[in-house]
């Protein structure tokens, strides 16, 4: 079961076991008009929440910690993941989505991730 990825050294190495945990989740999530896919990309500084149709292949509602509302806020990146994944809801629900497919990206389900999900969650997003 090859992926295409291939083994390195260091951050590379990390780089590329999120790269194949991605196309593993990919491969049985997709994002339709009823339930579209809440895909998380997160970066060492920075998180961004998107729900995405993909059979339409358009974004339906996004939100960042670089949106004005939530740049510069206090808090750690935790308390701020929390506030993307409520502010992504609350977009969402403007949009018209009532449930979603959460994609983690490829990233494990802990920490800053979790935060987030669980703030989308008490938002009244259902997954």
């Amino acid at each position: 079961m090859a992926y295409g990825v291939k083994i390195a050294k260091g951050n590379a190495r990390k780089a590329a076991a999120i790269k194949r945990r991605h196309i593993r989740v990919r491969k049985r999530i997709s994002g339709t008009t009823e339930r579209p896919r809440l895909v998380v990309t997160r970066s060492n500084r920075h998180m961004v929440a998107q729900v995405i149709d993909d059979i339409a292949g358009h974004t339906l509602a996004s939100a960042s910690t670089l949106d004005t509302s939530i740049r510069g806020g206090e808090g750690d990146k935790s308390a701020q993941a929390k506030q993307v994944g409520a502010l992504v809801a609350e977009r969402a629900k403007a949009a018209g989505v009532e449930a979603v497919v959460f994609d983690r990206g490829g990233n494990q389900y802990a920490g800053r991730i979790a935060a987030l999900a669980d703030a989308a969650r008490e938002a009244g997003l259902k997954f």
